[in-house]
């Protein structure tokens, strides 16, 4: 299988790199985290300025009409950079939402916006007693007439607090654990009994705790079917895991450069540390944790295009559980290279660390793909 990009793809990625590079370095990222959305919303003006916030939305609704490989680009460089911008909850998860179950309506109504970078989505759906299964749904919506009221609490909302517009799944009907009977909500962020806590995880991003208390939205809020909503809860989280897995490949990417230019300089004995043959060898491992992670990362965003549930889930599953291994690999050879300080806030390592650490935790962790993958055979 080919997995060379086209030249637009080049394109894209050269032009990324260069704004990452000259627009985004790590004290940047450090000036952004300490706004008070946690985000620099000049970054995201520039972001949706280079059209990459439409890069898989429809072209009808402003966007660029990309493939998940496409996205998968970008994500490569919100991991170079370690960006702390909105992308993923906005234009992945809450964007792909809209794609995969969204009125033509509702499409028109938000993804421009979106894609002019005026509107933030997140995506609310996992519950505390839910872990990483998406059916375990508490939160209810109980009709009252045309409209519904909506009652409950969704966790670690990626990005909840500065949401305009929040994708909120909901039981309309069954057990707590039934596939059947989840709807998808469109919430606006400060709609009359939402509440939001928000806070900094530990790789430096913003989620929040998202409280429902009689909350009432119309009919038209709807987002997909009633009762049908966990065929497009599946279908974003696995978009939401494959580009997961792009990051996840950027963040290698500059950790083995940060790594390599570190023993080159340091200096033990007289000489840079580099020389040192058991340094080497875990120089090259981690160069091919990164490459192999690589591959992995390309063959999930492909198989996210399948209209075949079980190739796609067959795919994101086995990229999350080996890319989630590598990065805990390749981070702990970064650690042990750079010594004790290499884990200290000071040093960008301990931050794409942290970032690797959460994007294994994230939609699923090794051992829940590595579940999936197994059941998804038989």
């Amino acid at each position: 299988m080919d997995f060379s990009l086209v030249e637009e793809q080049q394109m894209l990625r050269d032009s990324l790199a260069r704004f990452v590079q000259k627009d985004y370095g790590f004290e940047r990222r450090r000036a952004n985290q300490q706004q008070p959305e946690g985000f620099s919303r000049q970054t995201w003006a520039q972001l949706a300025d280079m059209g990459v916030l439409g890069i898989a939305l429809p072209q009808e609704h402003g966007g660029y009409g990309g493939s998940m490989v496409d996205a998968m680009i970008v994500l490569n460089a919100v991991g170079n950079g370690l960006m702390v911008e909105p992308f993923m909850a906005t234009a992945i998860l809450g964007g792909r939402a809209l794609v995969h179950g969204g009125s033509e309506a509702q499409r028109a109504n938000i993804l421009p916006a979106l894609v002019e970078g005026k509107l933030l989505l997140a995506f609310a759906y996992a519950e505390v007693q839910g872990r990483h299964d998406a059916r375990r749904v508490t939160t209810t919506a109980r009709r009252d007439g045309n409209s519904f009221v909506l009652n409950g609490t969704k966790s670690v909302v990626l990005h909840g607090a500065q949401a305009d517009t929040l994708v909120v799944s909901a039981r309309t009907a069954g057990g707590n654990a039934d596939a059947q009977g989840i709807t998808l909500f469109l919430v606006e962020g400060k709609a009359k009994g939402v509440s939001r806590r928000d806070y900094r995880t530990i790789d430096g991003l913003r989620a929040a705790e998202v409280t429902l208390s009689n909350v009432a939205v119309d009919a038209s809020a709807v987002l997909g079917s009633i009762d049908g909503g966990m065929a497009v809860i599946e279908r974003v989280l696995d978009d939401g895991a494959a580009a997961l897995c792009g990051e996840a490949v950027g963040v290698m990417e500059t950790l083995n450069a940060l790594t390599l230019d570190y023993i080159k300089t340091r200096q033990q004995f007289g000489q840079p540390i580099g020389r040192f043959q058991v340094l080497q060898h875990h120089a090259v491992d981690m160069l091919v944790h990164c490459e192999q992670s690589r591959s992995m990362a390309i063959m999930a965003a492909m198989r996210c295009e399948s209209a075949d549930a079980k190739e796609r889930r067959h795919a994101v599953s086995a990229a999350k559980v080996f890319i989630g291994k590598s990065g805990r690999a390749l981070a702990q050879s970064a650690y042990q290279m750079h010594g004790g300080m290499g884990l200290t806030n000071e040093m960008p390592a301990s931050h794409y660390g942290k970032r690797l650490t959460m994007i294994d935790a994230w939609l699923g962790d090794t051992d829940f793909h590595l579940e999936r993958f197994i059941a998804n055979q038989a």
